[in-house]
């Protein structure tokens, strides 16, 4: 790769934070109950993300994509990092999202109802119950299926959209494995004598299995296909077996197994009995890594969750009180990606010339991404209190460097040269930023401001 070749890939990479930084965006919303998409206004805020794709839309539910954008280089690497998209699952009760693999990995954050998931892991079918606050990994390539099976709750999911392996420039690519006349399913590519051969059956046989499904990707489960997976869900995941389903119909479990091979028929022959793969984690279940009267957060690393590893992807939470803040701080290892899942708020992102680059209003179902190396903090309104969560591109441990704050790099750093740095005198300097005795969560600022005992307010 030349000097000619760097510098085009240079300014690529420049075109695309331009672009980034003159759209008009909004964050998603999801679509009323009988009625059209809600949006809220539009306003030139270059770190909230546009407005989401709708890449599947069918009776049962639907999926939105927000897209995020890459970068030049990650902690430690050298080439362009490609971008991570933010995606948001809605499935209406008693759906499922039908047989399928993509060419990106997934990370699922369970924000709303309840869901099995079933995958596949290592040659088997993994299934798992998801409640509210779970995460899973569900490896690019790897087939899997989600069902809600709940009488009354719409499902919500939201998930990283991992694209190093994409194929191209759309959000991810889906194969589906199970599917008829809409979608089609990858299997229906091969001519139906080969198919014959593969599955040791007729062509009418394979012709009825592939010619049924007219639902689209999420469909409504009903009549017999509904009672079966609701008798499973009362038995429980990978016990429920009937020699009845064996011999009497071809379901999308028995296509399965003729796909991936006599291994795993073999395996799941008589009684099912699940494969041993990675538990789901619960964000809500564990202790906050930080918490005070302001708020509290907590990370999630590969240390904490190893497979989030295999993806290089983390998680956190944050919880802030009404009129709270995240200090001001930088992300030194990883470009971060954040959803508002309640309350309202602003975001402050800073750019490296010490200039405002966005002061945005934020509310529930907002997207907002931090690039790496910006400084940047969160302050919930006066009127409640804001949650967010979101993923980061890396899934080694962060630690985040604090600019103000009992715990930040200013209090670390004190003394004659960081004075000297901004031209004043270190008891100055001291007397501002020692001010502060609360950290990484601050109170919200007293209003009228309140005179400290013989200073002067500085306007700001």
């Amino acid at each position: 790769m030349g000097r000619r070749s760097e510098v085009t890939l240079l300014l690529l990479q420049l075109l695309a934070v331009a672009s980034c930084c003159a759209m008009a965006v909004t964050g998603y919303r999801e679509r009323e109950i009988g009625g059209e998409e809600e949006v809220r206004g539009t306003t030139a805020s270059p770190f909230k993300l546009e407005k989401s794709e709708q890449v599947v839309k069918t009776e049962g539910g639907e999926v939105r994509v927000v897209r995020g954008f890459g970068s030049s280089s990650k902690w430690g690497g050298g080439g362009p990092v490609s971008p991570m998209h933010i995606g948001f699952i809605f499935m209406e009760p008693k759906t499922l999202f039908i047989p399928q693999y993509l060419d990106s990995s997934l990370i699922l954050f369970v924000h709303r109802g309840d869901v099995r998931v079933g995958w596949i892991y290592k040659d088997g079918l993994a299934e798992r119950q998801l409640k509210m606050g779970d995460i899973i990994h569900i490896p690019a390539g790897s087939t899997f299926y989600m069902v809600n099976a709940g009488e009354g709750q719409r499902l919500q999911i939201i998930c990283s959209i991992d694209t190093s392996d994409s194929m191209d420039f759309s959000p991810y690519q889906s194969f589906f494995i199970g599917g008829g006349m809409y979608p089609t399913s990858v299997v229906a590519g091969f001519d139906m004598g080969t198919l014959s051969t593969a599955f040791n059956v007729t062509e009418e046989e394979v012709q009825a299995i592939l010619g049924s499904q007219t639902g689209g990707p999420i469909v409504l489960l009903t009549g017999e296909a509904a009672e079966r997976i609701d008798r499973r869900r009362r038995k429980g995941l990978l016990e429920f077996h009937d020699e009845e389903e064996e011999d009497g119909w071809w379901t999308w479990r028995k296509l399965l197994t003729g796909i991936l091979g006599g291994g795993f028929g073999d395996r799941n022959r008589g009684k099912k009995r699940p494969v041993r793969s990675p538990d789901p984690y619960n964000v809500y279940d564990r202790d906050p890594d930080f918490r005070n009267d302001y708020g509290w957060s907590l990370a999630l690393d590969e240390h904490d969750y190893h497979p989030l590893k295999h993806s290089d992807i983390g998680v956190y939470v944050v919880n802030l009180t009404a009129g709270s803040m995240m200090a001001p701080h930088v992300n030194p290892r990883a470009t971060e990606y954040g959803v508002v899942l309640g309350g309202s708020g602003e975001v402050h992102v800073v750019s490296p010339n010490g200039t405002g680059a966005m002061k945005a209003e934020v509310a529930e179902g907002d997207v907002f991404w931090i690039p790496r190396y910006f400084p940047f903090c969160q302050v919930a309104s006066r009127s409640g209190p804001l949650e967010f969560f979101g993923f980061t591109t890396s899934a080694r441990r962060n630690r985040p460097q604090f600019l103000v704050g009992a715990s930040s790099i200013l209090t670390a750093m004190m003394g004659p040269e960081l004075a000297a740095g901004f031209g004043v005198s270190e008891e100055q300097l001291r007397d501002v930023v020692d001010a502060q005795r609360e950290a990484t969560i601050l109170p919200s600022r007293p209003w009228p401001p309140v005179r400290r005992e013989g200073k002067t307010p500085v306007n700001r």
